[in-house]
């Protein structure tokens, strides 16, 4: 039992990252940026477009226009996470990087592995 509560203490308490950490997250942060980029691809094709030749009744035709204002609001936060995590693996092997931008102490392991482009640990996040 020692080794769960000590593994789940390492993860949640902050520490600075070394470079197993640090290559482990860069490569995770890798597959995000794959994953969302073809998520944004996909959502390109929702958002085409709906011509008034296409053969729709009234109804389906606001139903189409919502789900297209549904998914250009979701591509816009997909380009912009897709962003912050460019940003992020650029600044990965920065010695600053995973350290809080308010307070300087280092980001938990936990928010980084879920969330690789916070810039804030999760005390300055909720202020």
């Amino acid at each position: 039992m020692p080794c769960k509560i000590s593994y789940l203490v390492s993860i949640i308490s902050p520490t600075i990252m070394d470079n197993h950490e640090r290559t482990a997250l860069k490569k995770k942060l890798i597959e995000y940026i794959a994953k969302s980029e073809s998520e944004i691809e996909s959502f390109k094709d929702m958002v085409k477009p709906i011509t008034p030749e296409n053969s729709l009744g009234r109804i389906s035709r606001m139903d189409a226009i919502n789900n297209k204002s549904v998914a250009e609001a979701a591509l816009r936060t997909k380009k912009k996470k897709l962003a912050q995590m460019k940003i992020a693996l650029g600044k990965i092997d920065d010695q600053q990087f995973g350290l809080c931008d308010n307070c300087k102490q280092p980001i938990q392991q936990a928010r980084l592995i879920f969330m690789p482009e916070s810039t804030k640990c999760v005390r300055c996040a909720a202020r």
